[in-house]
C-alpha cells in the first residue's frame, strides 16, 4: 500500500529555517490536493498550507509571509520551506495528498520543534 514518506524535521532557534520533504512510495495519479497539516499537544490538527493540482495554494493565516509550499504532481512530491520559525509552528507536521472523491494519504509525521 501507499505510504508517504517524510523528513526534514528538528530542532532550530527562534528565526531559523527548515524544508520539510514529503514523497509517496508507489506512483499515485491524479493526485487533487497535496498539502501539510500540524499538531501541537493538546490541539486539534490544523491544516499549515495546501496546493492543487492547478496550482491554487492556500496558507493558514499564522505562517503566512513565512512558509512556502511547492511540489511536483506529476513525481508526487512536495515541500513545505518554512522560514523565521517561531517558538508556537512546534508540533507534529503531517503531508497529505487527497485523490477525488475520497482517498487520502498521509504521511508518518516528522518533529519540529522551535526553541525561544
Amino acid at each position: 500500500q501507499v505510504q508517504l514518506v517524510e523528513s526534514g524535521g528538528g530542532l532550530v532557534q527562534a528565526g531559523g529555517s527548515l524544508r520539510l520533504s514529503c514523497a509517496a512510495s508507489e506512483r499515485i495519479f491524479s493526485i487533487t490536493t497535496m498539502g501539510w497539516y500540524r499538531q501541537a499537544p493538546g490541539k486539534q490538527r490544523e491544516l499549515v498550507a495546501r496546493i492543487t493540482s492547478g496550482g491554487t495554494i492556500n496558507y493558514a493565516e499564522s505562517v503566512k509571509g513565512r512558509f512556502t509550499i511547492s511540489g511536483d504532481n506529476a513525481k508526487n512530491t512536495v515541500y513545505l520551506q518554512m522560514n523565521d520559525l517561531k517558538p508556537g509552528d512546534t508540533a507534529v507536521y503531517y503531508c497529505n495528498f487527497y485523490v477525488w472523491p475520497s482517498r487520502n494519504y498521509w504521511g508518518q509525521g516528522t518533529q519540529v520543534t522551535v526553541s525561544s
